[in-house]
């Protein structure tokens, strides 16, 4: 197997497209023509974790958390980042890092952490935006049926639940785009006009590329006349962050406790008690003091996050319990996550779980 097999797969579950415009998501060190003799599974990729990797025979390595965040100019090992490249790239040794791109996916990253909670009936807390296409074109009716299953074929027609997301109206010789659009098929030379069936189909937007090459392979037409749109709906399936129910209301002390039992850490910082039971709750794993307004705004009773700083926890105002589990914490299942997604996809393959805990911050 090469490097580029696991790329693809990765890229098909969580694409990259949807990681955030700040981050740095994808492959990071290595040739994606390599040969893939092993993959070791870590939140971070540190230089212990590579000599983890070469311990283990692994020659690929896909965390969470990308090594390589700001720019380098020059990898002298002077810190903690160049040499953990440095020791990569001298055991050939590829890393790949997912990032954003999964903490963006309906089942990713907090996904994870809503089911150690026990959450039910969970809905992503800040759905993507502006990530929903539509393209609109116009076809023969005899060749409709060929185009359409194309499209499908290539990824259109299903958002979220929804699948074949595609209507008709029939109509006589009328076309898009410009003037010098062509609609002549079959022996050259002859035009033909004949009745059309107009074609509207949604698509995610990281297929853009993919659907418009699709539709131009199959359309009759020597020049085909489209158009692609974005949409302005929110799309349920991708965004970060998860809301959801306890199975019954708890107290805020109990709470607190299940917050410590279920991510291991002997604190928890929080906001001031309210006195009220809590029962929905919203969580995003990482850094999410930018989604405390959301969590507030959907109702939450409590929200689980990490890295909130002290003025973040003014921003409870009285209405929610936020709580602080720690920036590891909040992401320590990830890596099981990526380890069961691999493992179904290259089955007979050597994929493993790093055993070094990553998790910089100590207590005592």
């Amino acid at each position: 197997m090469i490097l580029q097999e696991v790329i693809s797969f990765l890229e098909d579950f969580a694409p990259t497209h949807y990681a955030e415009d700040f981050d740095n998501v994808g492959l990071l060190v290595g040739d994606t023509n390599q040969k893939v003799n092993g993959i070791l599974v870590s939140l971070d990729c540190l230089e212990a974790t590579i000599d983890e990797a070469i311990q283990k025979k692994c020659n690929c390595v896909v965390a969470f958390h990308p090594i390589i965040f700001k720019g380098l100019k020059k990898i002298t090992g002077k810190n903690y980042v160049e040499r953990t490249l440095i020791k990569a790239i001298q055991n050939s040794i590829a890393i790949y890092a997912i990032h954003t791109a999964l903490d963006n996916h309906y089942q990713g990253v907090n996904y994870q952490m809503g089911k150690q909670l026990g959450l039910q009936n969970m809905e992503i807390l800040i759905p993507k935006q502006k990530s929903i296409k539509k393209l609109t074109t116009y076809v023969p009716k005899k060749h409709a049926q060929k185009v359409k299953e194309a499209l499908f074929k290539a990824g259109a027609g299903n958002i979220g639940n929804y699948s074949n997301c595609s209507f008709t109206v029939e109509g006589n010789g009328t076309f898009l785009g410009s003037e010098t659009s062509n609609p002549q098929y079959g022996e050259k030379g002859k035009l033909q006009i004949e009745a059309e069936t107009q074609i509207n189909i949604t698509f995610d937007a990281h297929l853009t590329l993919q659907v418009i090459s699709t539709l131009i392979k199959n359309h009759p037409y020597e020049e085909v006349a489209y158009e692609v749109e974005t949409l302005e709906n929110t799309n349920q399936q991708r965004g970060i962050g998860m809301s959801g129910y306890l199975k019954k209301p708890i107290s805020e002390k109990d709470f607190i406790q299940l917050l410590k039992n279920t991510f291991g850490t002997p604190v928890i910082r929080h906001s001031d008690y309210l006195g009220k039971p809590i029962h929905k709750i919203a969580v995003l794993g990482g850094s999410g003091a930018f989604a405390i307004s959301k969590a507030k705004a959907v109702q939450a009773d409590a929200y689980v996050t990490a890295d909130l700083k002290y003025h973040d926890f003014y921003q409870a105002e009285n209405k929610i319990l936020l709580a602080d589990v720690g920036h590891y914490e909040s992401e320590q299942y990830t890596k099981a996550l990526l380890l069961a997604l691999l493992q179904e996809k290259f089955t007979n393959f050597a994929i493993v779980l790093s055993e070094i805990n990553t998790n910089p911050i100590q207590y005592s």
